[in-house]
């Protein structure tokens, strides 16, 4: 089974950006969607973006509306989540997703370790 394995967390100040990469490791990574996960100490999970296979379709959180962009590189079997103008309430951990099936059943079966993101103030 495809595997996913990501990249680009770390500790950064109110105002930064950062960048997320999550690499599949197969060809088969173009049929998937992709969906972007966080979790907070304490806070369940929140799906704060999806993409399908080929990039047209992309949704986010109201939560995060404005300020993460997702996209992927097929070519690269890579799935991006850009984070901009981050804040506190930001700090979580960042899981990518990714399932065929899911732009119909809202389910992943597959997942990556997740990077922690921290947001100091």
């Amino acid at each position: 089974q495809m595997q996913l394995t990501e990249s680009g967390g770390g500790l950064v100040q109110a105002g930064d950006s950062l960048r997320l990469s999550c690499q599949g490791s197969d060809r088969t990574f173009k049929i998937y969607a992709v969906g972007w996960f966080r979790q907070a100490p304490g806070k369940g999970r929140e799906l704060v973006a999806t993409i399908n296979s080929l990039g047209k379709t992309v949704e986010y959180a109201d939560s995060v509306k404005g300020r993460l962009t997702i996209s992927r590189d097929n070519a690269k079997k890579t799935p991006y989540l850009k984070m901009d103008a981050l804040q506190p309430e930001d700090t979580a951990r960042y899981h990518c997703a990714a399932d065929y099936f899911a732009p119909t059943t809202g389910q992943y079966d597959i997942w990556g370790e997740g990077p922690q993101v921290t947001v100091s103030s």
